[in-house]
């Protein structure tokens, strides 16, 4: 971006840079040309845009061809003779990660309880009362903490098996999950609301794992 942005006539000077990309592999450097004779091709105002379309397909094709080439053969062997010519790219996205549009008003009605748990006990109230009056990005990280993915699957929130399970009366523990199960084990913080924000807050907000990007 930089380099294109550049209006001055010196970009040899100042990007230093040729037709030639290097890496290190395995603590190796290693280099390759991207286009013959590269090594020996300076960029310069006139052929920054070629150097960033070569360089931009070396980083997202070429680098990774022997990688991606061994995905498609596996994907395929488990995929090939499906309904996947049916699909439209952004139809397929939609079908493995999910959609980004988020109705938590949805979520809280498909919910289920367990545990002692019920719609009306008052830390339930104060979950939903801290989901809802959240800001978005920490939503995203509350769906992401319960479930492993900031997204919803196909047909929204509404759609997703959710559970929220009681972890014994009140304590000082935090929150946790299980994501594999999208459920939140949650301890009955009673009607103290602050106590779960503050709680259910420092879980979610401060919490590292695994999940679905």
């Amino acid at each position: 971006k930089n380099l294109l942005e550049y209006d001055d006539d010196d970009v040899e000077d100042v990007f230093c840079l040729n037709f030639e990309v290097t890496w290190m592999d395995l603590g190796q450097e290693r280099k390759k040309e991207l286009k013959e004779g590269g090594a020996d091709i300076p960029v310069t105002s006139e052929n920054k845009e070629e150097y960033v379309l070569l360089y931009v397909k070396w980083l997202l094709v070429d680098s990774v061809k022997t990688q991606y080439e061994e995905f498609e053969r596996g994907f395929m062997q488990v995929m090939d003779g499906s309904s996947l010519d049916l699909l439209l790219p952004n139809e397929l996205e939609l079908l493995v990660v999910g959609t980004p549009e988020l109705d938590f008003t949805a979520l809280q009605k498909a919910a289920k309880y367990e545990g002692g748990f019920e719609k009306d006990s008052a830390v339930v109230k104060n979950l939903w009362r801290w989901v809802q009056s959240a800001p978005l990005d920490t939503q995203l990280k509350f769906l992401k903490f319960c479930t492993g993915s900031g997204k919803a699957p196909i047909g929204g929130l509404g759609e997703m098996s959710f559970l929220v399970q009681r972890a014994g009366p009140d304590s000082m523990q935090l929150p946790t999950a299980h994501t594999c199960f999208n459920t939140l084990i949650l301890p009955d913080y009673g009607e103290d609301y602050d106590k779960l924000d503050r709680l259910l807050g420092r879980a979610v907000l401060e919490c590292e794992g695994f999940g679905l990007q």
